[in-house]
């Protein structure tokens, strides 16, 4: 005997699947978040060790950037150059401020895209967007890949 889907039956079986895959993503995207934000709050605090938790092993920051009126360059940034800047007592906050305007995630890999504002305790340094790209392993997403747009005005 062969059964005939009514668009009923076809909205059941497919809706359901549908539903699942937004609570799965929901729940992949906040932990996507969280090891952004946890990458964060360990640099304000000036936790190294903290920072370090977040990220692959291997992974690359790139600086984009360069001279005005020049070309841009893009170099590779020293993780552990990174790492112990952010972990040496300084008398400011290095406090970033990110607004997750986009999260991307398929599978074990995620992009997300935000706007951010920096400041050196209370006064603005500069601004731009954050690129991150995430992987998740083991142990949860961790961040592969870094790289940012760096100016001082025409921020949002």
């Amino acid at each position: 005997m062969h059964r005939i889907l009514t668009p009923f039956s076809v909205c059941l079986l497919f809706g359901s699947g549908f539903k699942a895959r937004a609570q799965t993503t929901a729940l992949e995207t906040e932990a996507v978040k969280q090891s952004v934000t946890a990458f964060f709050d360990g640099m304000r605090r000036g936790d190294s060790t903290m920072v370090r938790r977040t990220l692959a092993p291997a992974a690359v920051f790139h600086a984009f950037g360069g001279k005005p009126g020049q070309s841009p360059t893009l170099e590779i940034e020293s993780i552990n150059g990174f790492l112990k800047a952010v972990g040496t007592p300084h008398p400011q906050v290095w406090d970033e401020r990110v607004i997750f305007e986009r999260v991307l995630i398929d599978a074990n890999l995620a992009s997300v895209w935000a706007p951010y504002e920096f400041y050196l305790g209370s006064k603005f340094s500069h601004c731009g967007y954050d690129s991150f790209q995430l992987v998740k392993l083991a142990n949860g997403w961790k961040i592969a890949h870094i790289i940012d747009t760096r100016r001082k005005e025409k921020c949002k």
